[in-house]
């Protein structure tokens, strides 16, 4: 049996001398697992199809029950991200983000447009700060993946706009600062008028303009330490790319 694809490579694992074991974010079968038979050896034709993050048009083939490579035509590299060493750190999380909220053999298209959009950004988009392209992905991402923020109002008082507002990272709900003790117990961060506008936008928006807002300063801090407190706090882990990411930046 054999299947014709277009893959992301969200992980690739060396196995024996010439070999990997790749994680794929397909267009068609959605999450898959995949043998690179010999794709480490010098001038192996599949070689490039099958590096972390390159987007192919694969051909895979049943081999004793499990899928293996037999064609991989490369499509792109994304060459931008693998030439600065920040971007291809923060590319990676994207990668291992993507591949913990994908589900095996099922259909992720929303999640894979939403990688590839975001790898595109930080490839061709230099004007966009990577703090942004990496809060929009995490909050997509999420409400993608079922935990979508609930953000037209006060979860506790029906206020539009809360008064000033704060985020439940446990709950997933806005609410007025004065309401903190209808929520609940757990933590609740800051979002300024402008940073929840960006949100609104991310979440409920066009995905194809999901970058296309600008957003600085505090109300970018606020947006994107936010975001990252609640993949954090939804998930219950952390990410070992993310933090290598961060050692980059804040060294």
């Amino acid at each position: 049996m054999h299947i014709t694809t277009k893959a992301l490579v969200l992980r690739g694992v060396d196995y024996k001398e010439s070999d990997k074991i790749l994680t794929l974010l397909t267009q068609d079968q959605g999450k898959l697992t995949a043998a690179a038979r010999g794709c480490r050896k010098k001038g192996s034709a599949i070689a490039a199809g099958c590096q972390l993050l390159a987007w192919s048009e694969m051909v895979l083939y049943d081999y004793q029950g499990r899928w293996a490579v037999k064609e991989a035509a490369t499509q792109r590299l994304f060459q931008g991200v693998r030439d600065d060493i920040e971007r291809l750190a923060l590319g990676c999380y994207f990668a291992e983000a993507a591949e913990l909220l994908a589900v095996e053999g099922e259909p992720s298209p929303e999640l894979l447009s939403l990688t590839l959009n975001s790898l595109h950004a930080l490839d061709k988009m230099p004007d966009k700060p990577l703090t942004l392209v990496k809060a929009a992905f995490e909050w997509k991402a999420m409400a993608l993946a079922g935990y979508e923020p609930l953000i037209d109002g006060c979860d506790v008082c029906g206020a539009v706009p809360p008064e000033e507002p704060r985020f439940h990272l446990r709950e997933g709900v806005l609410h007025c600062a004065g309401c903190k003790g209808g929520v609940g117990e757990g933590i609740s961060m800051p979002l300024p008028p402008r940073a929840l506008a960006a949100l609104d936008h991310i979440v409920h928006g066009d995905p194809k303009r999901l970058f296309s807002f600008r957003l600085e300063g505090e109300d970018l801090k606020q947006l994107a330490d936010t975001a990252e407190a609640y993949v954090y706090t939804q998930l219950e882990r952390g990410f070992s790319t993310l933090d290598y990411y961060k050692s980059l930046r804040f060294s």
